[in-house]
């Protein structure tokens, strides 16, 4: 298998958590809180050996197809971001800060949403392993 497709697939057989993420995220986007869109299971890396549901969270299209093609990037998009920041799902802060780490090269609203945040010990510790 792709290297590339590993860092951001990560496992298969991650459908089994399917329902239970739908309904912690009740059919919404935890990225942009779209609803009414195909939701994909999205592992936030590093992977462990065995796939675990709080590495896992249920992101659109939209954000998935961002997420590992960067130059597809539409920055309005990630605006959103604003309030999964503060989610209190781990895996979604954490992706959420990673985002707005690789638009704050660019975009001066996510550098001051950055200066906002605040994280937990492990989630800053899982930030700095995290590789989007």
């Amino acid at each position: 298998m792709a290297r590339g497709y590993e860092k951001h697939h990560g496992h298969k057989g991650l459908s089994i958590y399917g329902k239970d993420l739908v309904r912690r995220c009740s059919a919404h986007c935890e990225l942009c809180n779209a609803q009414g869109k195909k939701l994909h299971i999205f592992e936030v890396p590093p992977f462990e050996a065995e796939p675990d549901i709080n590495h896992c969270i249920m992101i659109c299209e939209t954000c998935l197809d961002q997420i590992e093609h960067p130059k597809h990037m539409d920055r309005h998009h990630w605006r959103c971001l604003n309030s999964s920041m503060w989610s209190t799902v781990p895996a979604v802060k954490v992706t959420a800060v990673a985002m707005l780490q690789r638009l704050s090269t660019s975009e001066t609203w996510a550098t001051q949403l950055l200066e906002q945040r605040y994280m937990e010990p492990e989630e800053a510790q899982w930030l700095e392993d995290v590789e989007l």
